[in-house]
């Protein structure tokens, strides 16, 4: 099976896969270990790569196995989770001030692109619902201060700078 080709259920000593996930036992080339790749099906690179342990002659990899594998695939997917909640965070920033008495939370939202990155920064009641919303640029840095200012310009569309 290549890397090209698509996932089937395999349960080899150095090839595991589920139809979703595939683990792969490899020569780690930075010194005389074994290292396994976890990859999720669809992706070209993998997802987790760690040490893998040595057999009992101590020169070849000790075989998947059906727990080693679910082991793997549970630490693959946290793995994948914590990327997913970072990269959550550095794209939607989010403070809350208050305006003339009244609680409101502001939100930057970014959409990653290449070509065309872009933003939007909205404000909304205690009640969660939305009183403002403009574009605004991906470098906009959202602070407490940053989100006072634009409360107080009647939520205008910031200056780019």
């Amino acid at each position: 099976m290549t890397d090209d080709d698509s996932f089937e259920l395999v349960q080899e000593p150095r090839l595991w896969s589920d139809g979703h996930w595939r683990a792969r036992v490899l020569k780690n080339e930075d010194d005389d270990g074994w290292a396994v790749a976890m990859t999720l099906y669809g992706q070209s690179e993998p997802a987790l790569v760690g040490p893998w342990t040595m057999g009992r002659d101590k020169k070849n990899p000790k075989p998947l196995d059906v727990s080693a594998f679910h082991t793997l695939v549970k630490t693959a997917s946290e793995v994948l989770r914590r990327h997913e909640q970072q990269l959550h965070a550095q794209l939607n920033k989010s403070t809350t001030i208050t305006v003339h008495g009244e609680r409101v939370r502001v939100l930057l939202s970014i959409v990653p692109d290449d070509d065309n990155p872009s933003a939007s920064l909205s404000a909304h009641d205690g009640y969660g619902q939305e009183i403002a919303r403009v574009p605004a640029s991906p470098t906009f840095q959202l602070t407490t201060a940053s989100a006072l200012a634009w409360a107080e310009s009647g939520f205008a569309k910031p200056a780019r700078r």
